[in-house]
């Protein structure tokens, strides 16, 4: 037990003690995943040696801040967005930090203004979201708050990012498609100048050779992220080749699109074809018939991730790099 008039113990304090980084005791204290048990029992023994909880986690990384983080975006719908600023908010948790969300529609002059204007604020952090998973240009290195890229990593190998696991999401939309019995798969991509469609792509081309299963036409179909695009490849993947059985898509909105082909067909989803989408988007997955199996990118988790390394960057450095977060298949009725 602490005297009355001695200093708190802070996070940092449990992290040195507990020989872990700042983030590391911030997941252990807070259960989240991605800690091993032993790690996560020597960080709590070390908060309780130190009269430290849980609890205090925010309000000693906070002391004399102004419990305010900003969170720029460049996607201009939300429809990343918002899941990583769920997540993030869920990290730093309720009434105990503001999250100012600003919208810089893709433009670099709306981004400064964005971020002069956090800055008069005197926000504590910023979490920078981008709009595809592209490295981007970073923000000046001279800015007097830390800074965490979520989606799309920076290009600098000195800041801290928290990025979808796209190779693995085409992993285990390929996994699903042969766990289910499929061999003739064919795979749907999108505009190859994002990472997100060749990242996929490699995923998909690995599994499959781990299977020994070749690619159906022999390479990925490369194109936009439409349903229009979906529909377009779908044809020309079944003309060429009417024994596909299986196709991944890179995108939900392609994996409508080749719902409707493959219905025009006169192919029966999933009985003759089985098809995967990935992002999880409710609105293509839900409304599709029949409803769309999908990859989640897990972007609530993201946001949590880049929250948590936010936080510990407000304590001290924290490693830098990039974090690649895992999704997770979602099966509905289209496999």
């Amino acid at each position: 037990m602490t005297d009355a008039g001695a200093k708190r113990a802070t996070l940092r304090d449990v992290a040195q003690r507990a020989g872990v980084s700042v983030a590391t005791a911030s997941k252990a204290l807070n259960d989240r995943q991605h800690v091993s048990a032993t790690t996560r029992a020597r960080v709590r023994e070390a908060a309780d040696s130190l009269s430290f909880t849980p609890n205090e986690t925010a309000r000693s990384l906070l002391a004399g801040q102004t419990g305010t983080v900003g969170l720029i975006t460049g996607d201009l719908e939300g429809r990343f967005s918002l899941p990583i600023l769920m997540g993030a908010e869920d990290a730093f948790g309720a009434g105990r930090v503001s999250v100012l969300l600003c919208d810089a529609r893709g433009d670099a002059i709306r981004e400064k203004y964005h971020l002069d204007a956090l800055l008069r604020r005197n926000v504590d952090g910023i979490i920078v979201v981008g709009y595809r998973t592209n490295p981007r240009v970073p923000l000046p290195e001279s800015l007097p708050v830390p800074v965490v890229y979520a989606y799309a990593p920076s290009e600098s190998a000195d800041d801290v990012s928290v990025i979808p696991d796209d190779e693995t999401a085409g992993v285990l939309a390929t996994d699903h498609l042969l766990t289910t019995g499929r061999r003739h798969i064919a795979h749907i991509s999108g505009d190859p100048d994002y990472t997100a469609a060749t990242d996929r792509a490699r995923g998909v081309e690995q599994r499959l050779s781990e299977e020994g299963v070749a690619l159906a036409l022999g390479r990925p179909l490369f194109g936009s992220w439409s349903e229009q695009w979906g529909r377009t490849a779908t044809r020309r993947l079944i003309e060429a080749d009417p024994e596909i059985d299986g196709i991944v898509c890179a995108s939900d909105q392609i994996a409508r699109g080749s719902l409707d082909a493959l219905k025009d067909l006169g192919r029966d989803v999933p009985r003759d074809v089985g098809i995967i989408g990935v992002d999880n988007w409710e609105p293509m997955t839900s409304g599709a018939s029949p409803t769309l199996t999908s990859v989640d990118l897990n972007l609530k988790e993201l946001g949590r991730e880049a929250a948590e390394l936010l936080f510990a960057s407000m304590a001290g450095p924290v490693e830098p790099g990039i974090r690649r977060v895992r999704g997770r298949v979602v099966a509905r009725e289209s496999t």
